[in-house]
């Protein structure tokens, strides 16, 4: 009998740690996946990146997130967005009307993965690529109190949404964007009954949340990246927008540039 009481506290023990970059963690609404490179570790940084459309969070440990996030000790964490009907893929709404309350999923989230890894509450930060880059504005946009920093790869704000208050609080948002991104230009395109978002448009309302001047503090003429930032005049957080010469990607160096944005170097 007390071997069988025994395993029932241990089974729900192990069925957490078997999820991981490949088998999902589950909890209502949806799941995720994670690498907790911060095991042993108390009080991790964490990376919670969203995957662009038609892609799933266990894509994300392909590539140089891995690398510069989870080996450097980051507990790196991927939601999955919802179902793609008659595919394995997943995507993201990030506007009103989508499928799902993806805010307050993202938000359960990181609660959960929080119960599963030792995560620093003021280091947890958030970005994405393409659609996951829109959803790094949308959690600015509603949660920003519960991050510490952000950054976007070729996606903006979507629309419709409320930017009455919007951001919520002061960010640390960096933008990341190809000139020659023709599927989620600067000025965004009309897709059916939504809208990819304007670039310039978030900027400007980041700007405002961060009660920052108009034009940049600072320009940076880097290779592969020019950056304009405002830091110095805004009352609180910091925003950057880098621009390189590349398409629609995630263009080599972003992860560099986005850890050293986290990490305010």
């Amino acid at each position: 009998m007390r071997f069988i009481l025994a395993l029932l506290f241990v089974l729900p023990t192990l069925a957490a740690a078997q999820c991981g970059p490949e088998a999902a963690c589950e909890i209502d609404g949806g799941s995720y996946h994670m690498i907790d490179g911060g095991a042993g570790t108390k009080g991790a940084p964490a990376l919670v990146f969203f995957h662009g459309h038609n892609a799933t969070g266990q894509m994300i440990f392909r590539g140089g997130i891995k690398s510069e996030f989870a080996d450097a000790g980051y507990v790196v964490i991927a939601p999955n967005g919802t179902p793609i009907e008659g595919r394995e893929s997943r995507r993201w709404a990030g506007r009103v009307g989508g499928p799902r309350d993806d805010v307050a999923f993202v938000l359960d989230v990181v609660a959960d993965a929080r119960t599963r890894a030792s995560i620093h509450p003021d280091k947890i930060y958030v970005a994405g690529f393409s659609a996951g880059g829109s959803m790094a504005w949308l959690m600015a946009c509603k949660a920003a109190g519960h991050f510490a920093g952000f950054v976007s790869i070729a996606g903006a704000l979507r629309a419709p949404n409320d930017t009455t208050d919007c951001p919520n609080a002061p960010v640390r948002f960096l933008h990341i964007h190809g000139f020659a991104d023709n599927q989620v230009p600067f000025e965004g395109r009309a897709i059916r009954d939504w809208h990819q978002g304007s670039v310039w448009d978030s900027l400007t309302l980041a700007k405002r949340a961060n009660t920052c001047r108009t034009h940049p503090d600072r320009i940076d003429m880097g290779d592969p990246f020019r950056c304009r930032t405002w830091d110095d005049s805004c009352d609180a957080g910091a925003i950057s927008f880098c621009e390189h010469d590349g398409g629609h990607g995630m263009p080599r160096g972003w992860t560099t540039l986005a850890r050293d944005w986290f990490e305010g170097r």
